[in-house]
């Protein structure tokens, strides 16, 4: 069993910056792929950013791509995602999700676990 709690969102700005971390239960967090997923309101959960077991690998949906990292801390069981640039359509509450692989998982249902999110607000 794998606990997920995120944390770093809040109001921002339209080009502002926010990093999101997400911190994870277990010992065995460097054996997971970790992805960023966003849901606004009335809209579908989408993908955000993936990254493998060892942080060698990472994709994007296009519209954050050159504005949003993802990285990893293995030591600390952590998951990063330093969002730039941000836009007001960049709002919405962000989920960080993990699977016990050790690929790039881009899609929701290769997910196992989830985190209660935090919510990101960017103002125009």
């Amino acid at each position: 069993q794998v606990q997920l709690v995120e944390s770093g969102g809040g109001l921002v700005q339209a080009g502002g910056s926010l990093r999101l971390s997400c911190a994870a239960s277990g010992r065995t967090f460097s054996m997971y792929a970790m992805g960023w997923f966003r849901q606004a309101p009335g809209k579908e959960r989408e993908f955000v950013a993936a990254i493998n077991w060892n942080g060698g690998s990472t994709d994007y949906t296009d519209s954050v791509k050159g504005r949003f990292t993802i990285s990893r801390d293995n030591a600390k069981n952590t998951v990063y995602l330093q969002m730039n640039s941000l836009k007001p359509e960049d709002t919405a509450v962000y989920h960080c999700a993990a699977n016990a692989d050790l690929g790039l998982l881009l899609h929701r249902s290769r997910y196992r676990y989830w985190g209660q999110g935090a919510q990101v607000t960017v103002s125009s």
